[in-house]
């Protein structure tokens, strides 16, 4: 017959035993997650680090066929494009930010590379947060290259691993710009051949149609 104490210390060790192996399961599947957890976001990391992103920065107010055209030679060499709607409080746009946006997607068609997304403050930053080191810049003509060459350096001055890369325009776009879009649609001519059918219909919407007098 055992006593009480031995009695007592049994079911003591019995239990302890119970908790041991329950604590050590826990113990390990925390470990296990953990491990699982580190291990995804190294990959992730290893990921984002090995596609190649760049970045289209702009007003696109709004976006033009010329815009279209770079966002789709640029998919030749890079991975993934961000193309970025500047929120420039200085400016007082035709379309509001979100109209940008929204416009720039219809146009490239909800492109799987392309990102859509605005910004603000300084493009350095934005690039590092969207983990770009390309910037894509267009050049329609000789007089575009002073401005561009400056703010390539200045952006290179406070990010030294981002490169800029300067694109022209096919030849038949190189005329077109937003900012004789805007001043064609103010007028009521024709913008069908200058702009995506969607991108033609806000600014139809923003610009109706005068009625002519005889």
């Amino acid at each position: 017959m055992r006593t009480t104490c031995e009695k007592a210390s049994f079911r003591f060790l019995a239990v302890s035993h119970v908790v041991w192996h329950g604590l050590s399961y826990v113990v390990s599947h925390v470990a296990s997650f953990a491990v699982r957890f580190a291990l995804s976001r190294i990959g992730l990391t290893c990921y984002l680090n090995s596609v190649r992103t760049a970045i289209y920065a702009g007003s696109f107010d709004p976006i033009t066929r010329g815009h279209e055209d770079l966002v789709m030679r640029s998919l030749e060499f890079v991975d993934r494009l961000v193309v970025a709607v500047a929120t420039n409080v200085a400016k007082q746009p035709l379309f509001s930010a979100d109209e940008r946006v929204k416009l720039i997607r219809a146009a490239l068609n909800d492109e799987s590379r392309i990102d859509v997304r605005q910004f603000s403050g300084l493009l350095v930053d934005f690039a590092r947060e969207a983990g770009a080191r390309l910037l894509i810049r267009g050049l329609r003509a000789v007089s575009d290259f002073e401005y561009e060459y400056q703010m390539a350096l200045m952006n290179r001055h406070l990010s030294p691993g981002l490169e800029t890369v300067f694109m022209v325009p096919s030849l038949d776009t190189t005329y077109i710009s937003a900012s004789l879009v805007r001043e064609v649609a103010r007028f009521g001519g024709e913008v069908s051949d200058l702009v995506h059918p969607a991108v033609a219909a806000a600014l139809h919407a923003k610009y109706p149609s005068k009625p002519k007098h005889g």
